[in-house]
């Protein structure tokens, strides 16, 4: 029996997946995977039984990745789960950037006791005019499952696109629209583009990318879009930018001291995948991607170990291995088990970073000798018997 603690309420739906195999505990020192939408977890110790930890969403900053691997604890996300709900968002704030919504509503709702609203509305209106977004031209930057939807959407809308992505994936550009200009200078985004929304992960290569400089390229007037991660953009340039007029508008999801309550920022509490929809799909995903490794010993989607995937096991016994990303691992693990006299006929093995996993499919029942073969060998930090 498998034990599941749920660090954050997550969709029924994801939960019932777990069948007769697992049940659920209240306990995270018993667990051997967790569930953890935004609760913090870099002042938590785990269990040595911990296995795996599953994201219920795309961003993991309330992760320490690199320590929990180096306790062999694999960490997944759900990377595309949340991107439709995301997408909608983005759209909305692109209109919310160009028609004066937000200033329309309130005024009705200033003027709420005005028994000629109507009329007033009329002669008021005008303050509220804006723009339509048709023919403008739209920059993406980060072509990944968001900014592809949202590129896709935008033509759909009659928007010009530019996207700019040089790690897009093969399995996303074929999702991407052929009306989408394909732009290799990010600098020709900013400086060519009337609207521009940013959706790519937060790495040390892309923390405050949107800068002073960045935006001082931009067209006067830019509406500026941040649905990704707060700290991708200086805000504090962002807000002088805004306070200039160089900036028309800028739209973001996370509300902080530096942007709340300034004019011409419009911010949202965090709303990009607040929709029942999005919750329920992460949670599904977490969940078999937790099963998936704990049955089979796959790694599908882990943000701090490499994707490894051997299917269903058709040998006797699989043994997988977390172990540090060093030459001659795979030449001890064959080399242990050559000593036991057992024959592997399926090895797959990965690296990302300092760290690697290894699934060996062995011929003949595996056991604690063969576990402490592999646990003997330096560099090897979790052994696990999956069958």
């Amino acid at each position: 029996m498998y034990k599941v603690n749920c660090l954050n309420p997550i969709a029924k739906c994801g939960t019932d997946l777990f069948d007769e195999k697992y049940s659920m505990t209240e306990d995270v020192n018993e667990a051997d995977a967790i569930l953890v939408r935004s609760a913090q977890m870099h002042e938590l110790e785990l269990s040595a039984d911990t296995l795996c930890v599953a994201r219920a969403g795309a961003g993991v900053n309330n992760i320490p990745l690199d320590k929990y691997a180096s306790e062999g604890v694999v960490v997944f996300n759900t990377p595309g789960a949340n991107a439709n709900g995301v997408k909608e968002l983005v759209i909305a704030a692109l209109l919310m950037g160009s028609r004066d919504i937000i200033g329309g509503v309130k005024w009705v709702t200033d003027n709420k006791d005005d028994e000629n609203i109507g009329k007033s509305a009329e002669k008021a209106k005008k303050a509220f005019a804006g723009t339509e977004i048709k023919g403008k031209k739209l920059g993406v930057i980060g072509l990944g499952a968001i900014g592809a939807q949202v590129a896709n959407a935008a033509v759909g809308l009659g928007m010009e696109v530019y996207g700019f992505d040089p790690y897009v994936s093969v399995d996303a550009a074929w999702n991407i629209s052929r009306a989408v200009k394909h732009i290799t200078n990010v600098n020709d985004i900013y400086t060519d583009c009337d609207y521009i929304t940013i959706h790519v992960p937060l790495l040390d290569s892309t923390n405050g990318m949107v800068n002073e400089e960045a935006i001082s390229k931009m067209k006067d007037g830019v509406i500026f879009l941040n649905f990704a991660r707060d700290i991708l953009v200086d805000e504090e340039a962002m807000v002088k930018a805004v306070e200039n007029g160089h900036v028309g508008k800028y739209i973001t999801d996370f509300a902080n001291p530096t942007v709340a309550g300034k004019d011409n920022i419009i911010v949202t509490p965090h709303l990009g995948a607040s929709t029942a929809e999005s919750e329920d799909n992460c949670a599904v995903m977490a969940v078999k991607q937790i099963r998936n490794f704990i049955e089979n010993g796959n790694v599908i989607n882990s943000v701090n170990y490499p994707r490894c995937d051997a299917g269903e096991c058709q040998y006797e016994s699989r043994i997988t291995v977390c172990h540090k990303n060093i030459p001659n691992m795979l030449t001890q693990f064959t080399g242990a088990f050559s000593k036991l006299s057992i024959n592997v006929p399926e090895m797959l093995s990965k690296s990302k970073g300092d760290y690697a996993y290894t699934i060996l499919d062995i011929e003949g029942k595996a056991d604690e000798s063969v576990i402490n073969a592999i646990k003997a060998i330096d560099g090897v930090l979790r052994v696990r018997i999956v069958k």
